[in-house]
């Protein structure tokens, strides 16, 4: 599932090829990605306007038309957003295809189709309404903090609640545990001040790293979990074969050695 980072990766890449862009057309693959309008609203709401600036909150990402509705683009399990130049260079999956006419296209991509597409006049009464937690990368140590006492449950599970702290899923909440060292069961509650601002620290250093690397696993530091995140993959850092366990409705993956159990 798109997490902060890979959301980050398409915000940046909708702002490089489409702010300012008017869009020439709209061509839906698959109406079933659309909420709360149709094909032919879409075109016509979205034909001759532009594109004038991008937001991103947690896994959700908007871009704002030079009418004054939003766009928002939801990614869903499978979701991608693809800028081609040419139509049939277009991603199999793609749904929804944006014509601009600056000659480029940009593809709203979902295999499994459980994002969507969808209008709105009202960005933030929508975002109050989605209930989402601060967004991950703009949530300050202090404030980490505050949100983080009193807590109970376990850590990872903590890190993944978007009503808590918007943008984080299972694949980051690993990674992040697995640098900052903790095992995902540890309790919220056990963690002292002074490990908790490490753990902000290591969570921003994360979504920073990920998204320099524009999300693959092979540009991916040294030392990062994510790419030996499958069966029968030793630790990158001390060789110890990683484990797996049930965490949150989730499999976890880490390292019993570097992450030892509370």
């Amino acid at each position: 599932m798109p997490e902060l980072p890979d959301v980050e990766v398409f915000k940046r890449r909708l702002d490089a090829t489409a702010l300012h862009q008017t869009i020439g057309g709209v061509e839906v693959e698959d109406e079933r990605v659309l909420r709360g309008c149709g094909p032919a609203e879409l075109e016509r709401r979205l034909q001759g306007r532009s594109l004038e600036a991008s937001r991103r909150h947690g896994k959700h990402l908007f871009a704002r038309l030079n009418s004054g509705a939003w766009l928002e683009l939801h990614f869903g399990m499978t979701g991608d957003l693809a800028c081609v130049e040419d139509v049939e260079d277009a991603p199999p999956y793609t749904r929804a295809l944006f014509h601009l006419e600056g000659g480029h296209h940009l593809a709203f991509v979902d295999r499994r189709k459980l994002g969507h597409l969808a209008l709105l006049e009202d960005l933030e009464a929508y975002l109050a309404e989605l209930g989402l937690g601060p967004d991950a990368r703009a949530l300050g140590p202090d404030a980490f903090l505050e949100r983080a006492r009193g807590q109970r449950g376990q850590v990872k599970c903590w890190l993944m609640d978007q009503d808590k702290i918007a943008g984080i899923g299972n694949v980051y909440s690993d990674e992040i545990l697995f640098q900052a060292g903790i095992h995902p069961r540890t309790p919220v509650k056990a963690l002292s001040d002074p490990r908790l601002r490490d753990l902000h620290r290591t969570l921003w250093r994360v979504i920073d790293a990920a998204v320099q690397a524009a999300v693959r696993p092979e540009a991916m530091p040294e030392g990062f979990l994510l790419p030996h995140r499958e069966k029968g993959a030793l630790c990158p850092r001390c060789g110890t074969p990683l484990q797996t366990i049930g965490a949150c409705g989730r499999t976890a993956y880490l390292c019993p050695n570097c992450q030892p159990a509370p």
